[in-house]
């Protein structure tokens, strides 16, 4: 293993500390396995040897034979209990990891990972997490076995014929040896193979979303295309690290059977000779292989386990993300006297060589309905990222009257925010619920009039429940403007001076357009509205328009 690989293992301890009491319990069982081992080995080449070479009867080994059915119960026993205890390990270690990578998520806000796609990160937390139960409930216990095992084997050999000893000394280490070898070989295919999957989830997860605009525009099959080629991709993939494990199962058992014949050849030809006691060759013959068992199962499940460490790189590579510094002040100027100044800003996203935003100087002025215009991709998104504090700076400042908008603690500063995106996400809730996460402590009365400003009643009307119907998981159900017109609700109840609009008219026919215009027509009165837009309809009610692109550009 490299050390990059190395390095995950001792992080992924460090992160799931609920398992090491299950761990540390599995290390003593590691010894009582190795001790019984040992005991088994005897105890059989005694039964047989008095047999064999006294003639003795059944009766007569009667009690060795009781206590070699006591060893094999015993270390059935054994290798039951530490199955329930990695199987615990696992489970505390997935759920310590899930709570780490969610809390990590939280603190980083959704700039931080948005050049992550959903899809990738729900593979990582779901599926990419599951597959470390390999790791911890198979591989981290075999890790164990496969250290105190063979040295207490070499010990109980050497004790009894220290030339076989010496065999197994030499040809041990070459298990691990070959098995790091080819487990670099493994790892770079594993990593190839989970990032194919997150590349197919995320790919996958943006065609459903985005399946009726695609349909609209004659692109569907063109994306099924897509997928399937990803998909081939990941097949073979797939298949080509299956082989690898296969072929690397068999050089572990080869290289086994080697050396457990050559401990078997050098005891014969000793037996043969005279020179060494049958009751002696036979405790060693039976003993050596057990030297070396571990190890296979070692390499076995260290293969199964590489999948879950190649997505725990991935899970670490968000935990090293530094979370962003948030301000402190929560004294927010009116914003119905305060205007918003823009100086110099400049915004970068990892990984990419061009800004996306650079040198913009805005000012809004309060009350002012501002339209931020300009072709897909200038910036506009980001400008409203900014103003909601979600999206870092990279140069320049926002200001809020004289106060730096840095400065200031993000949730006070929401506070007297309004959003509404593209594509509102709607939960899996009532749609009272789902308008209250604008204002959760808001009245009925409250939650009427925000409704009825939305135009939302002849929706609610021919509902079953009325605002009590639960919605389907992302607002299931209803069509894409009344999904609108619940976030203009939220909006609505949540009545903040600084109203922030991301093309709200987008994906809407002519008709459902109207509607939608008529409630943000409502919404902006008495704000200070900045909104991105590219409709004429929109752009007609703003009191000025501005062309982001035309404004870098100077």
């Amino acid at each position: 293993m490299g050390a990059r690989s190395t390095a995950v293992d001792r992080r992924l301890l460090d992160y799931t500390r609920g398992t090491r009491r299950y761990l540390i319990a599995r290390i003593s069982l590691g010894g009582v396995t190795a001790a019984l081992v040992v005991g088994q080995a005897g105890l059989i080449a005694q039964v047989i040897s008095r047999v064999i070479d006294d003639g003795a009867s059944a009766g007569r080994v009667g009690v060795l034979l009781a206590g070699l059915l006591a060893v094999i119960f015993g270390r059935a026993g054994v290798n039951w209990l530490g199955d329930r205890l990695a199987d615990r390990a696992s489970s505390a270690a997935k759920s310590d990891l899930r709570a780490v990578l969610a809390q990590r998520i939280g603190t980083l806000g959704p700039a931080a990972i948005d050049r992550r796609r959903s899809g990738s990160l729900v593979v990582l937390t779901t599926s990419g997490i599951d597959a470390l139960d390999s790791y911890f409930a198979r591989y981290l216990p075999q890790l164990v076995l496969a250290a105190l095992v063979p040295a207490t084997v070499i010990v109980a050999v050497a004790a009894a014929d220290w030339k076989a000893a010496l065999i197994v000394v030499a040809t041990v280490p070459l298990t691990p040896y070959f098995m790091a070898l080819v487990g670099a070989a493994t790892k770079r295919r594993m990593d190839r193979q989970s990032a194919l999957l997150q590349r197919l989830s995320g790919h996958f997860l943006d065609v459903v979303a985005g399946l009726p605009t695609l349909k609209v525009f004659g692109r569907a099959k063109a994306q099924a295309a897509a997928i399937r080629d990803v998909t081939q991709r990941y097949r073979v993939a797939t298949m080509s690290t299956l082989r690898v494990a296969f072929l690397s199962s068999l050089i572990l058992e080869l290289l086994a059977t080697f050396s457990v014949a050559m401990v078997a050849v050098a005891v014969g030809l000793r037996l043969l000779g005279g020179h060494l006691a049958f009751d002696t060759a036979l405790f060693v013959l039976i003993l050596a292989p057990e030297a070396y068992a571990p190890l296979r199962l070692l390499g076995a499940n260290h293969h199964a386990s590489a999948e879950g460490v190649a997505a725990a790189a991935e899970i670490f590579e968000l935990l090293d993300q530094d979370p962003p510094t948030p301000g402190t002040g929560r004294t927010i100027p009116d914003l119905a006297t305060t205007e918003l100044s823009v100086e110099g800003l400049e915004v970068r996203y990892p990984g990419r060589s061009t800004p996306a935003l650079q040198e913009l100087h805005l000012t809004v002025r309060p009350g002012e309905i501002l339209a931020l215009a300009g072709p897909s991709g200038c910036g506009k998104s980001t400008l409203l990222g900014v103003l909601l504090g979600m999206t870092p700076v990279s140069a320049g400042s926002v200001r809020v009257g004289p106060v730096d908008l840095a400065t200031l603690d993000p949730d006070a500063w929401r506070a007297q925010v309004a959003w509404v995106p593209q594509r509102p996400h709607l939960f899996a809730r009532s749609i009272a619920d789902n308008i209250r996460l604008g204002h959760p402590t808001a009245g009925d009365d409250q939650l009427r009039s925000a409704i009825t400003s939305a135009g939302l009643d002849q929706v609610i009307a021919r509902l079953p429940a009325g605002v009590a119907t639960v919605l389907g998981t992302d607002g299931a159900g209803l069509s894409a403007g009344e999904r609108q017109r619940i976030a203009l609700a939220r909006a609505f109840l949540r009545d903040s001076p600084l109203l922030l609009l991301d093309e709200p008219t987008a994906h809407l026919d002519g008709h459902t357009e109207a509607a939608v215009l008529g409630a943000v027509r409502r919404l902006m009165v008495g704000r200070t509205v900045v909104m991105a837009a590219h409709r004429p309809s929109l752009l007609a009610l703003a009191d000025r328009v501005v062309s982001l692109d035309a404004v870098m550009a100077r």
